[in-house]
């Protein structure tokens, strides 16, 4: 059974999906289609913008999803039996398994990016990657953080855990972290708290807007970042994602419970390489590739 999986924000580079939009005319409609919807060029700022100009959140969140996009429905033998997307990809996966209609999904995740940057300057927060621990000592450190906000935010395959929370909660816990045999610590690049309880501003104003968006009942499953098990039922596939927010992104039990139910490759559409090499320390026996 084929699984198609879509990246987040944080596999954006400039120049993605240029070369789709000059050789191949479908894509070039849903990439004006999209300039449209969003009011502004954003296909200028994929396509010839700079690596600084891209990592603003109002500007990733839409061209990763945009690029992700329109490569799966641009794509010759097109037909995924299950689909999920990390983060902001689980948009893209909703789109592609019909869950959502394109211009919906656009106009949410750049409300999403809104929502989330101004979620970002209230609190100073972010976000680090740690490497080599178990997630339970990652959990347990984050838990006994004292007077500051830090979670166990992406947990995106065996050994490599990602936590969330206040810039002074996340430096506690990156020493702390370090001292229990941590192989690395870092500190990311990020404006701020993703998938931790800061992102509850945002989470409002996206609920009330995925509340009144129409969600179609897909052609196929979702395994979704809240609940990571098959889902096809509109209702639930919108509270869960109005969930997702504020909760953490189980992508490694995602990808063990797409495999249970009988996944045997996985291709990664969209921009980067991240997913793949998430999947492959996972489950070092299912086929992985990628589009992009």
């Amino acid at each position: 059974m084929k699984a198609y999986v879509f990246p987040g924000q944080g596999a954006q580079f400039p120049g993605m999906g240029k070369e789709l939009y000059e050789t191949n005319s479908a894509a070039k409609e849903l990439f004006e289609s999209a300039n449209e919807i969003l009011g502004f060029r954003i296909t200028d700022e994929m396509f010839s913008g700079t690596e600084e100009g891209l990592k603003q959140t109002r500007i990733t969140q839409p061209a990763v999803f945009i690029a992700s996009v329109v490569l799966a429905k641009t794509m010759d033998d097109f037909g995924p039996d299950m689909v999920a997307g990390h983060s902001l990809g689980e948009f893209s996966a909703l789109v592609v398994n019909g869950t959502l209609e394109f211009e919906d999904g656009l106009k949410l995740v750049a409300l999403r990016a809104q929502a989330m940057q101004r979620a970002c300057e209230l609190n100073p927060s972010t976000m680090a990657a740690i490497l080599g621990l178990d997630d339970e000592v990652v959990e347990e450190v984050c838990y006994n953080i004292q007077d500051e906000t830090v979670v166990a935010a992406n947990y995106n395959c065996p050994g490599q855990l990602v936590i969330s929370g206040s810039t002074q909660g996340v430096q506690k816990a990156v020493d702390t972290l370090l001292e229990k045999g941590a192989r690395r610590a870092m500190i990311l690049p990020v404006g701020g708290a993703f998938h931790s309880p800061l992102m509850e501003p945002a989470r409002a104003v996206l609920a009330e807007a995925i509340q009144n968006t129409p969600f179609n009942t897909p052609v196929c499953p979702i395994y979704q970042n809240v609940g990571t098990k098959a889902v096809v039922d509109p209702v639930t596939i919108q509270k869960s994602l109005i969930a997702q927010l504020t909760a953490p992104v189980k992508w490694t039990q995602i990808i063990q419970n797409m495999i249970k139910d009988g996944a045997t490759s996985f291709m990664e559409i969209g921009p980067g390489r991240a997913l793949q090499g998430m999947i492959r320390k996972i489950d070092r026996d299912v086929e992985v590739s990628g589009l992009q």
